[in-house]
């Protein structure tokens, strides 16, 4: 069975970062498509549209999608606008779902609140959609505190990636989430992170018996929707 993967980039990105993970997924059987997108021209609603009306020149029974950093917002606003009912499965790597202190303090100067564009309105102001458990969704955040996020001081806590702190990742209702020594622009091109991705892809789950999972995650996991 074809399955798809849809890499969604980051801030300041174009998609050409994600080279070395495109590379370790199509090796493993995997069709790839990276959708772009330019954050200061739209609000992160409105570039969830624009990704809904790309998943519609896919034509695979089976989509997966990643997204990184801002990425994983995205992803959050496409699920609440357009419950997906299509097979698949999500990984977040580095997305900041409970908002973004560097970001904030980005947005205090008129330059650098330009460059933001519209990502703070509900999405690195902390105010992203809430997950309501549509398809497994898996969490990866690094723990290596090198970014450009230190040049404004950096997160307000450790654990963080030099960008975005653990805490800021963690989201009620994963299925999985798991920590790894990377930065937030090094989660892109880690083949453990990858060997990761393509592990939850398949199973639905990370491979924990090498990595660390994250502190408490269980108590971020919800009850299946339905279940009573």
């Amino acid at each position: 069975m074809r399955e798809a993967v849809v890499l969604v980039h980051g801030i300041w990105m174009n998609g050409l970062e994600f080279w070395r993970l495109r590379r370790k997924l199509e090796r493993a059987g995997y069709e790839c498509h990276v959708f772009k997108y330019h954050e200061r021209r739209r609000p992160l609603a409105e570039i969830a549209t624009r990704l809904h009306e790309f998943l519609a020149t896919i034509d695979a029974p089976v989509v997966h999608f990643v997204g990184h950093s801002l990425g994983g917002l995205v992803l959050l606003h496409l699920f609440n606008q357009y419950p997906f009912t299509t097979k698949g499965r999500i990984v977040l790597l580095a997305s900041p779902v409970n908002g973004s202190a560097v970001a904030k303090r980005l947005a205090s100067t008129r330059l650098s609140r330009w460059l933001l564009g519209q990502s703070m309105e509900q999405g690195l102001d902390g105010d992203a959609p809430a997950w309501k458990g549509w398809q497994d969704i898996g969490i990866i955040s690094g723990t290596f505190p090198m970014g450009l996020g230190l040049i404004v001081g950096g997160p307000a806590d450790l654990p963080h990636d030099g960008t975005v702190s653990v805490e800021e990742t963690l989201l009620r209702g994963v299925t999985d989430a798991l920590l790894l020594p990377v930065s937030h622009f090094g989660i892109l091109f880690s083949s453990e992170v990858a060997e990761q991705v393509i592990t939850f892809l398949r199973a639905g789950k990370f491979d924990e018996d090498t990595v660390t999972p994250l502190p408490d995650s269980s108590f971020y996991k919800s009850e299946p929707v339905g279940s009573g």
